[in-house]
């Protein structure tokens, strides 16, 4: 550098104070601030299964720049979220203060605007790109399947949000209850892979929506060589055969139709099973498919029906009727198909750890393009613990239906903090996710074959009158202990 000083030619002043910082060393301090503070240690669970690339700031416009809520650390803190006992925007800034307040820093201000500002700038095109890419990496798994073949199980259920106009009108609620007294209500129809427990895709509608409807904008699902498995509410002729065309196979359980005797069966393949026609009923007015589809399908199609007898005590059905495309009676026998339908009821069991153990039952944002995101990021979430179990059961040697999904919940609650930590090596952290992975696979689920789950209620609700009315005109009772509280 050129000397400038004239009195002191041998010195050079600017090099006796410290030496400018350009602005690439600035930039490069600010954003190792940024990643002190930080949510996408989280990440390092799932970096292998959420790739870095869907996380990266967006080209222009909404979380382009690099800021603390970034669209990495927006996504991690939504993730985290969702995965947290309260479920609430309040708690993510306190786990921001409390990182802080470790690392002696000022702490953030407690208001959670910028952190909602930030989370509804997040495109619902992006989560659902991400769910579909977790879900394509479940199924590449190398897992037993039925004849080499994926089990994709079906259901619906449904879930409840805040009662707000804007929710009302998109998912109003039900006929018979008085404005302000209820709350907007959304059905879900998802399909599940049965040996992984993946969420593979999901439709949500209102109280207008029926299944069958849903799981026909979920066809592309299917690749040829699966098995449709469903229960008695997706027994249609329309379906049956579409599935059919697309070589997919369907074991279903029999609706609306009186099942057919040994006498009129095609042929006798066994004890209570036998090959049937089906043929095809009158297009009623109010179908979802045109006359076209309805006239290009063909007069009869041929099944096969299995009568199941239930012998244990307990449960409700005593016995029911399996309808199948699979006709093939040596591959797959009476009791295999008997055995498959009975695994069924783990659909129930998926739902109920997204719905109860990561509390998606009840909804939180007030908005309908935020609650399509909040439905996103919980099915991202589970998709994301289903991947640990999955690891850790491959590891321990163990059936990933005997570990604990909530136990699994529950381990990587606890071990969030310890690898939230930027002080942590990578060897550090690969010793932590390893000890996460043998926790999960430590605790496991005793095998209960025939165990009875009644769906009763045993905890008695409290004498408190229900909502009948809006608050501003709703009367109390005086006498609140003369009032017996009716049954939910």
């Amino acid at each position: 550098m050129q000397n400038t000083t004239l009195l002191f030619p041998g010195f050079h002043l600017p090099t006796l104070r410290r030496t400018p910082r350009s602005a690439s060393q600035k930039l490069s301090d600010e954003i190792a601030k940024l990643k002190q503070k930080s949510f996408s240690q989280l990440g390092e669970c799932f970096r292998n299964f959420i790739p870095n690339q869907y996380l990266r700031p967006s080209e222009s416009g909404a979380l382009s720049r690099r800021r603390f809520f970034s669209k990495e650390n927006t996504f991690w803190a939504f993730f985290s979220q969702v995965l947290g006992d309260d479920g609430g925007c309040q708690e993510v800034i306190r786990k921001l203060q409390a990182f802080a307040a470790i690392k002696s820093k000022p702490l953030p201000s407690s208001s959670t605007a910028a952190y909602c500002q930030a989370r509804s700038k997040l495109e619902l095109s992006g989560l659902e790109t991400m769910l579909q890419q977790t879900a394509n990496r479940l199924t590449l798994s190398d897992f037993e399947r039925m004849n080499c073949r994926w089990v994709v199980v079906v259901d619906g259920t449904g879930v409840s949000m805040p009662d707000t106009i804007a929710n009302q009108l998109v998912w109003p609620q039900q006929r018979h209850q008085k404005a302000g007294c209820g709350f907007p209500q959304a059905a879900i129809c998802a399909c599940f892979c049965l040996q992984t427990g993946a969420l593979l895709s999901h439709k949500v509608g209102n109280k207008k929506s029926h299944e069958l409807p849903m799981l026909g904008e979920q066809w592309d699902t299917f690749k040829p060589g699966d098995i449709f498995l469903g229960d008695k509410g997706f027994c249609s002729y329309f379906d049956l055969s579409s599935f059919k065309d697309r070589g997919v196979d369907s074991v279903i359980t029999l609706a609306r139709r009186i099942p057919v005797t040994e006498v009129k069966a095609v042929k006798v393949l066994g004890h209570d099973d036998l090959l049937i026609h089906w043929k095809k009923p009158v297009r009623s007015k109010a179908s979802r498919y045109s006359q076209a589809d309805w006239e290009a399908l063909p007069e009869t199609l041929i099944l096969r029906q299995i009568k199941v007898s239930v012998n244990q005590s307990g449960f409700r059905t005593q016995g029911f009727y399996i309808i199948t495309t699979l006709l093939d009676a040596k591959a797959y026998t009476a009791d295999d198909l008997a055995d498959l339908y009975f695994q069924r009821w783990d659909v129930e069991l998926f739902f109920r750890d997204i719905k109860t153990t990561m509390g998606m039952d009840i909804l939180r944002c007030k908005t309908p393009d935020m609650v399509r995101k909040e439905i996103v990021m919980h099915l991202i979430a589970y998709n994301c613990i289903r991947y640990l179990m999955i690891e850790a059961a491959q590891q321990a040697g163990e059936p990933v239906r005997r570990i604990s999904f909530k136990g699994s919940v529950q381990a990587l609650r606890q071990w969030e903090p310890h690898l939230n930590q930027t002080k942590n090596s990578h060897q550090e952290q690969r010793r932590l996710i390893q000890l996460l992975y043998d926790s999960i696979a430590d605790y496991i689920v005793p095998e209960r074959p025939g165990r009875s789950e009644p769906r009763v209620v045993k905890r008695r609700p409290k004498p408190y009158q229900l909502l009948t009315a809006p608050r501003h005109e709703m009367k109390v009772t005086l006498h609140r202990s003369r009032y017996r509280a009716k049954r939910a």
